[in-house]
């Protein structure tokens, strides 16, 4: 289990399920209840848990306070798969002074996230 773990208020827990899995290849790993409509779906990107949590009205409208950041093995590739998920790319990938290469995207519900892979020493 993660020490921190990111937790996303939704109303639609299937289609940022769908999401997470098919971009990140994220596994379920709990659920309460464990039967039934889940209230609390936990799930597990690379050595990262990610909780979704039910909410009719998980509201909307406020800036964004949190951003996932989240590591891929090639930034091109993971952005090309983005918007048939049902996500927005809101920036093209970049090559940033401090070593990564970052693109900006928008999950299904609007939550930003960063996709980052390290760049190769020059």
């Amino acid at each position: 289990m993660s020490t921190i773990q990111p937790v996303i208020l939704t109303a639609d827990q299937d289609v940022l399920l769908a999401f997470y899995t098919k971009l990140f290849g994220a596994e379920e790993i709990f659920r309460v209840p464990a039967e039934g409509p889940a209230f609390y779906l936990g799930l597990r990107i690379g050595d990262t848990d990610l909780g979704l949590v039910a909410k009719a009205d998980p509201g909307t409208g406020a800036a964004p306070r949190i951003l996932l950041s989240i590591a891929v093995d090639d930034v091109d590739e993971t952005l090309s798969r983005v918007t048939a998920l049902g996500g927005t790319v809101r920036s093209d990938p970049t090559d940033m002074p401090w070593g990564q290469r970052v693109a900006h995207i928008f999950d299904p519900e609007g939550n930003p996230v960063n996709l980052t892979q390290p760049t190769p020493a020059r």
